[in-house]
């Protein structure tokens, strides 16, 4: 990426801001509807050369995650799903930033499980603002669709009548502010 990509974005470290960022997932529930829910503890950086060149890394604590239902969450971090005893921690780090359109796209390697698999992010840029006093912000929103199967999450709980009860493909929805640090 470029600092032509994202216009204001100047060379330097941009740490999220976790205050003001959500990162957040959603999975079709019994073929009908979808559950959603969000990791609450991760942190991040994005780092922009001084030749507009950019790196993006970031850890998510499993055991943050939330879907407002206690007895869920709680399977959700068992072996069945998560394993957050053995895998406390899912990581991104970026390999490449691409234009495609008015967006651009954050290549990069997912880690959920021990299982590393390359996704791309794609990301709306929001903008830069002077920020309240401690120097520059920045906003992006990021989406990609991943298969929960092939990291591991591989749990199958068919229906009587057909179908799973949870779904494979689970969208993943950032919502990220970042500071430029000193």
């Amino acid at each position: 990426m470029t600092t032509g990509i994202a216009k204001g974005l100047t060379a330097g470290t941009w740490v999220i801001d976790p205050t003001h960022s959500t990162v957040g997932f959603s999975v079709r529930h019994l073929m009908v509807s979808k559950v959603r829910g969000r990791f609450t503890d991760f942190d991040g950086k994005l780092v922009i050369g001084e030749d507009g060149t950019a790196s993006a890394e970031a850890e998510i604590r499993v055991n943050s995650l939330t879907t407002d239902n206690e007895q869920r969450d709680a399977h959700l971090r068992t072996a069945d799903f998560f394993h957050a005893e053995q895998f406390p921690v899912m990581t991104f780090e970026s390999t490449g930033f691409r234009v495609d359109g008015a967006e651009f796209v954050v290549d990069g390697e997912f880690t959920v499980r021990g299982n590393t698999k390359p996704v791309a992010l794609k990301v709306e840029f929001l903008g830069v603002n002077a920020g309240m006093g401690n120097g520059p912000v920045a906003g992006f929103e990021a989406t990609t669709v991943v298969s929960r199967r092939e990291f591991g999450l591989d749990i199958d709980m068919p229906l009587p009548d057909g179908g799973v009860v949870i779904g494979d493909k689970i969208t993943l929805t950032l919502e990220i502010e970042v500071g430029l640090q000193g």
